[in-house]
């Protein structure tokens, strides 16, 4: 009888330990989110958020980079002064939460501009992943806390289905830089994992495979997030170098392999490129069908805020813009 009682006594302690661990483990969650939000930052009433997406085209400073060897960022053309005073000026109309750019020189520089340029929009937040050799950097500002940010520049990602003329198969690090997943809170009790990008540019074979290695790299990363949040949503900015109904794009909307597909809720005869003469959509704004009831309906598009002819002066792509609402789930 001392023997039984022992057990149960030992089995009740175990049970009371695994209880404590995993409600700790719960209690450690919430302080991690806890502890990224600053004790000052109050959130903004809207139940509704918006981002955009632009890839500004060769936006640099005034500055010269000494690690930076490339004759635009070392004396940048003379209608930059210009160009930045449109740019502001379409920040201003949007008044986006979130915004991404691409072919921008660092979050450095959009802090500063930030702060001289729209003191009042409430950009409190800026981040990147730079390249230490190429000035053209995938960059992003926020309203609204952010969290860890994934950068995938160390990150060696294949060709698939490519040889090399000597019948080799290749793989690349020099452009995942331009790669990148961020944690954001748009409100205290809802969050959503961005990815911004701007991949491989080039029509051959062999840009085609680079970009299908840069998407499949995603695909992996995702898939380990939902193995972690199932219901985690998920959306992915940028300028893709791709159409909408390529190969390059599939990777993401129709892909078996990936837990939870992305959907393109813009039109593919709608075009993004370039801006004064539209041809083809090279930009997205891809969301996950976790995230799908999120977006308000007809607002992901492909925008514009000038005419035709001002908007290619800013850059040679038209932004994307889409607005959510913020449910907790």
């Amino acid at each position: 009888m001392n023997k039984l009682l022992l057990i149960v006594f030992l089995f009740l302690l175990a049970s009371c330990a695994g209880t404590n661990f995993n409600s700790n483990q719960r209690q450690n969650e919430s302080n991690v989110k806890t502890t990224v939000i600053p004790y000052d930052y109050n959130y903004p009433s809207d139940s509704t958020f918006k981002i955009l997406s632009w890839n500004v085209e060769h936006f640099v400073d005034q500055y010269d980079d000494p690690y930076i060897e490339n004759t635009r960022e070392n004396s940048p053309p003379e209608n930059m002064g210009l160009r930045l005073n449109l740019f502001l000026k379409a920040l201003k109309e949007a008044d986006a939460d979130i915004v991404v750019l691409q072919e921008f020189e660092s979050a450095k520089y959009l802090r500063q501009l930030a702060a001289d340029s729209l003191p009042d929009m409430g950009y409190l937040f800026f981040a990147d992943i730079p390249s230490h050799n190429w000035y053209m950097n995938v960059v992003i500002m926020s309203k609204f806390p952010m969290g860890i940010i994934y950068g995938y520049g160390n990150v060696n990602t294949p060709l698939p289905g490519y040889l090399t003329e000597n019948g080799e198969q290749e793989s690349q690090n020099q452009i995942n830089t331009r790669m990148w997943s961020m944690e954001i809170f748009p409100s205290p009790d809802y969050e959503i994992l961005l990815t911004g990008v701007h991949l491989k540019a080039g029509r051959s074979d062999r840009d085609v495979a680079m970009r299908k290695g840069q998407l499949n790299f995603l695909v992996g990363q995702f898939n380990r997030m939902l193995n972690e949040n199932p219901d985690k949503n998920m959306v992915v900015v940028g300028d893709f170098n791709a159409i909408p109904t390529s190969e390059e794009i599939a990777v993401l909307i129709d892909n078996k392999n990936l837990k939870n597909n992305f959907i393109d809720p813009i039109d593919p005869s709608i075009f993004s490129h370039p801006a004064d003469a539209l041809r083809w959509r090279l930009d997205y704004m891809l969301v996950n069908k976790n995230m799908q009831p999120e977006i308000i309906k007809n607002t992901v598009k492909v925008d514009s805020f000038f005419p035709a002819d001002t908007m290619r002066t800013i850059s040679d792509h038209l932004p994307i813009t889409g607005e959510f609402l913020k449910i907790d789930r």
